[in-house]
């Protein structure tokens, strides 16, 4: 099995304490609302708290495809977020898993500076292509840019 870690960060204007509440406390009912091509995301399993799993339905190339998100932390004290994609039919089948561990920062101004780090576990010694990599990394900060826009675009949000 291979080990690959990215790290990437990213600032937003919006206060951590806001931007963490559509990040993850809200997701699963924001999301479908603010990004057309996310369908669902249900809990299948625990009460949406560490050790819980949730499947994430959405359409890729017309066609309708899942991923299982195992959460594994949530810190709404200092705004950290940590879970894996354990499964499902949109996990490549190259990958065992993929690891995300999220953290909010304060920022300038009021704003937050993100930090993201994304681990993935292959199934055999390859890292991912490039190509996937840009394709994860499109879909994540499409994601985080649409519940951004969200907030900013519903003031009375909190």
């Amino acid at each position: 099995m291979g080990v690959f870690k990215f790290e990437d960060e990213t600032t937003s204007t919006v206060a951590p304490a806001i931007l963490y509440k559509a990040l993850v406390i809200d997701v699963d009912t924001l999301t479908p609302k603010v990004v057309d091509v996310i369908k669902s995301i249900e809990i299948v399993e625990g009460n949406g708290g560490a050790g819980s799993i949730k499947k994430v339905t959405y359409v890729e190339d017309g066609e309708t495809k899942h991923v299982l998100h195992k959460i594994e932390l949530v810190d709404v004290t200092n705004w950290v977020h940590n879970y894996s994609i354990v499964g499902g039919d949109g996990l490549p089948d190259t990958i065992e898993k993929i690891s995300f561990e999220a953290k909010l920062s304060e920022g300038l101004n009021g704003g937050s500076v993100g930090k993201l780090s994304v681990t993935y576990f292959t199934k055999g010694d390859d890292a991912p292509s490039e190509e996937q990599l840009k394709k994860d990394k499109a879909k994540g900060d499409g994601l985080f840019k649409a519940l951004e826009g969200y907030i900013l675009a519903n003031p009375d949000y909190n």
